[in-house]
């Protein structure tokens, strides 16, 4: 029932990567925040830029320009990170991803989501839903819960893990 209920929520939240714009369906978004000063993270994956507290639990910040292959890019007043609730194997995983901008929410429905075109693109297709076009613009819809593999999220709850463990002896 509540994953039907969410299938028939066709709100999507909008975010700008370089000149590109993005959509994750609302259900997977749980906040937006202001940049933070991230605590690094040694021998953790390029694009995981560190780890923050957020309201007592230590939640892993990815920079989604390098998850999705795009160079890296200055911050400005416009960066975010949006808190997602990503789904593995039936767990639910918080990661916060830094995006360049926050647009706005969207109803898109599933009749506007045209499929990819099989021309090839710099993103993989496994975790693109499709495109809708608004406003004489496309956008790309995201499943949040494909974007990280199995292994990409266990290596990020590992590091996670490792960090809480750190915080706790230095007490």
């Amino acid at each position: 029932m509540e994953t039907e209920s969410k299938n028939q929520i066709k709100s999507y939240l909008t975010f700008r990567l370089g000149n590109e714009e993005f959509a994750a369906h609302v259900s997977k978004v749980l906040n937006i925040l202001e940049m933070t000063p991230i605590t690094k993270v040694p021998k953790a994956p390029v694009y995981l830029k560190g780890v923050i507290n957020l309201r007592g639990a230590v939640l892993p910040v990815i920079d989604a320009r390098l998850k999705f292959g795009m160079p890296e890019a200055e911050y400005t007043n416009n960066t975010c990170i949006i808190v997602l609730d990503i789904d593995v194997d039936g767990e639910s995983v918080h990661v916060g991803a830094i995006v360049d901008s926050v647009q706005a929410v969207l109803e898109i429905d599933n009749s506007q989501i045209m499929p990819l075109p099989t021309l090839g693109s710099r993103y993989k297709s496994e975790f693109i839903i499709g495109m809708a076009k608004i406003d004489e613009r496309f956008i790309i819809i995201l499943n949040m819960d494909a974007v990280f593999s199995i292994d990409e999220i266990t290596e990020i709850v590992d590091i996670d893990q490792i960090h809480e463990e750190e915080s706790k002896n230095e007490q």
